[in-house]
């Protein structure tokens, strides 16, 4: 293993000197510098991390934690993230839940563990809460993003979901449907909760009346549910749109009714809350209400830099991201 005697007695200089080279500190002339970065990179020298964040008490280190590694907005939101990160020095470590309590649980484990600088966390649901209490009582700091928790007062990056749900369900309203399914996460997920409050203010705004039977309080992940589909389809009055809380789910959907012969919009209009990312330039379809993935990173990962760096007041920050409505080929007007 290369150490920083073997740089300082090739460099010709001392070892506190190469030290200084490495951590940026001290008064060193440019041609010495040069010198010893030179020796450093022909001996393919790497400065060990973790004895220099014992020293400094930092590691430059952010863990990035996400609930689905599979669905684009995060992997959108992830790229903000490590963008922002990158650019102020930053490095990340990438964690995913699953949008299961259990392994988010395991994931802030090795966070505490790994002394990371800090956090940026989107939570699987209500019960995160615990985990987020593991980082404040480790006085790590965080910042939450796309999901409030109840009882967590922190910085969070959101997306206003009502609004985007309420302009979904309006546009299907405006096709002629007034038979309108809701396709939902979990109850115990804050956007899961706006997006039904958004879907039944839009039918109520416009004279329906909300139907607790067209409405599938399932999780976000994926949508296997056969029979809850089946439920809806053999109502004695059927939808004639669903309204997907979410993109996955949306293809599960899809992929159900096209099992049963059905296509969509011939047969059913569906729309969704947010995109599909780069994928839904190839083949735009669905209609959808896209959220700013990447902004949705790159700003928590801004507040969370500085917390780090002690930049931000102690008030807890609030940004709310709009949604926009894309219409697409995947709803039609009611014949």
């Amino acid at each position: 293993m290369i150490t920083i005697y073997d740089i300082a007695e090739k460099a010709g200089v001392s070892a506190m000197t190469v030290s200084r080279v490495i951590n940026n500190t001290g008064r060193i002339s440019e041609e010495t510098r040069k010198r010893v970065r030179k020796v450093m990179e022909e001996l393919h020298y790497i400065p060990n991390a973790l004895a220099r964040s014992l020293v400094s008490q930092k590691t430059n280190l952010i863990s990035l934690l996400i609930t689905d590694i599979t669905n684009p907005f995060y992997t959108t939101l992830a790229r903000g993230a490590e963008d922002a990160a990158k650019k102020a020095g930053y490095r990340l470590l990438f964690a995913n839940s699953d949008e299961d309590y259990e392994k988010e649980k395991d994931y802030v484990d090795m966070i505490l563990s790994t002394r990371v600088d800090g956090v940026l966390f989107a939570p699987a649901g209500d019960h995160s809460h615990d985990n987020l209490m593991q980082l404040q009582k480790h006085q790590i700091p965080f910042v939450v993003l796309d999901r409030e928790i109840p009882g967590i007062d922190a910085d969070v990056v959101l997306g206003d979901s009502k609004e985007g749900a309420r302009n979904l369900v309006e546009h299907l309203i405006t096709q002629g449907h007034r038979r309108i399914a809701l396709v939902n996460g979990s109850q115990d997920v804050s956007t899961a909760r706006l997006r039904y409050i958004g879907y039944n203010e839009a039918l109520q705004l416009n004279g329906i009346t909300p139907d607790d039977s067209l409405v599938l309080h399932l999780g976000y992940r994926d949508f296997h549910d056969e029979t809850a589909l089946h439920e809806l389809l053999q109502l004695d009055d059927p939808p004639t749109a669903i309204f997907a809380a979410n993109n996955m789910l949306a293809v599960g959907v899809i992929q159900s009714l096209r099992h049963r012969g059905l296509q969509v919009p011939r047969d059913m209009s569906v729309v969704c809350f947010d995109d599909f990312g780069p994928a839904g330039a190839i083949n735009p379809f669905l209609t959808v209400a896209s959220q700013p993935a990447y902004q949705f990173g790159k700003l928590g990962m801004q507040l969370l830099i500085e917390r780090i760096e002690g930049e931000a007041s102690d008030a807890s920050r609030r940004i709310m991201l709009p949604s926009e409505l894309i219409v697409r080929s995947s709803t039609q007007p009611l014949s």
